[in-house]
């Protein structure tokens, strides 16, 4: 029987959006909270965007490969020993400097706002067959996304992470609710993941922690099978059985050790990680609400404590947290009034954000140039971030990103320099006459105090010093 005329048919309710009766289709999608939602962030996200640390110094290494037809031993624009150093994230390299070779920093930014767009339907996707409403859903995701901020804003390598994350959080929920053997499509998720980014030592973990907590009650061998298959999957990079000492490095780096620069504590004196706490607890609540996995608690606790560590990891616990969250979120009818206008600005500015290009940050053009020109070969000593743009404007630089890569030593020696400290200055006997450091920065004030430097110029965001002395 035909329904009567003017009404919906049930497959058409069935899919309308909450709040949308009445509206004519296309209406209803763009009204949409996962439109409202994605947009919104995304618009947020170009508009702020910037390129941060993390990020060019893959770009200089995918050059070096791409000129040489290669993989170097070690950090070939670095002066200081890297030889030891393995190379596991070739992949990372190669279409960053693609990037950069296409579009600049902008295709750093351009990329990022892809990445973010796709994590956030990803994520609106994964709620919803969790059994959130729409709206619960787009409430939970824009919450999380003011918790993640920093890492939505700024592009680094670890935009990659962004993607593969949710993606590999979204088939262990699918598996949780319906076993399969669409589990084996961690091990390929896992070895691509190993070849952009470390942060998939995190996405490792959370599958051991669903395969133990959960699978291996059900099919024991099954669970056995993919977990030692993702130990495998993780090694399957340039690097071979290297990778495992890449990641070592990367976990015990000095820069972790002393919860220097990005590898920072947890801070209730810092604005942002205050955002992140209060994210964290609403979700946190709604979670409890949503009486979720053992897995997922268990993944709930440790990323939590990971956060505390290193606030970093504050991005993976507040995705991690939205998608259960969502299932507990109410309906609140004030987003049909304030989500469409605020939508509508963020879109506004993701067109000015694409069309002004990235929020400048580190040395301008002419005061790079002229340093690389200046040394003359030898290497810089410059800021982070500045070590990156050296870096790529084909220079060498003596220590710097990836921190990792150096010896034990040299690292604590390069963060002492850039913590401002006496001791850092031996970092400036390896034949370096020239320094980049940013404005009002601890190493520009010692370098400021240092007789054996002369500062020779400067822009809005950088210093420049040289050597007028023998030390």
């Amino acid at each position: 029987m035909n329904p009567p005329a003017g009404s919906a048919s049930p497959a058409l309710r069935l899919h309308t959006p909450d709040g949308a009766a009445g509206r004519p289709a296309w209406l209803a999608v763009t009204l949409s909270p996962s439109v409202l939602t994605t947009v919104t962030v995304v618009g947020i996200a170009a508009l702020a965007g910037a390129v941060g640390a993390d990020g060019r110094w893959l770009a200089a290494l995918g050059a070096f490969i791409t000129r040489h037809g290669t993989i170097p031993a070690g950090v070939p624009f670095a002066a200081a020993p890297t030889a030891h150093w393995h190379n596991a994230i070739v992949l990372a390299e190669l279409v960053f400097h693609g990037l950069e070779v296409a579009l600049g920093d902008r295709g750093l930014v351009l990329a990022q706002l892809v990445a973010v767009a796709t994590t956030m339907v990803v994520l609106i996707r994964d709620a919803r067959a969790a059994g959130a409403s729409e709206k619960g859903a787009g409430t939970a995701v824009l919450i999380a996304a003011v918790g993640a901020g920093p890492a939505l804003v700024i592009a680094r390598v670890q935009l990659f992470s962004l993607i593969l994350f949710v993606s590999l959080m979204a088939l262990l929920r699918a598996e949780t609710r319906r076993p399969s053997r669409r589990v084996w499509f961690v091990l390929p998720l896992i070895a691509l993941w190993s070849n952009l980014h470390g942060a998939v030592l995190i996405g490792v973990g959370v599958t051991l922690a669903y395969l133990f907590l959960d699978r291996f009650r059900q099919q024991r061998w099954t669970a056995i099978g993919v977990a030692a298959g993702a130990l495998v999957a993780l090694c399957m990079t340039p690097a071979g059985l290297g990778t495992i000492d890449y990641y070592r490095g990367l976990l015990t780096n000095a820069a972790a050790a002393r919860g220097a620069g990005l590898w920072g504590p947890l801070s209730l004196s810092a604005p942002l990680d205050i955002v992140l706490v209060l994210v964290a607890l609403a979700l946190g609540v709604q979670l409890w609400r949503a009486k979720p996995a053992l897995w997922e608690l268990g993944v709930a606790a440790a990323l939590a404590i990971a956060t505390v560590k290193a606030s970093r990891s504050g991005v993976w616990l507040v995705f991690f947290l939205a998608v259960p969250a969502a299932r507990s979120f109410r309906t609140v009818r004030l987003w049909d009034w304030v989500m469409p206008p605020v939508a509508t600005l963020a879109l506004i500015g993701l067109v000015a954000g694409i069309a002004r290009g990235p929020v400048t940050n580190g040395a301008g053009a002419a005061l790079l140039t002229r340093a690389v020109s200046l040394a003359d070969g030898t290497p810089i000593m410059a800021d982070d971030l500045i070590d990156e743009q050296v870096a790529l404007a084909g220079g060498r630089i003596w220590v710097g990103n990836p921190i990792d890569a150096f010896s034990k030593r040299d690292q604590m020696t390069y963060l002492d320099w850039l913590a401002g400290q006496r001791s850092g200055l031996r970092a400036l006997g390896h034949n370096v006459h020239v320094v980049l450091t940013g404005r009002a920065t601890d190493a520009e004030r010692l370098m400021a105090a240092d007789p054996q430097f002369a500062n020779v110029g400067s822009d809005k965001r950088a210093e420049l010093f040289i050597r007028v002395a023998v030390r």
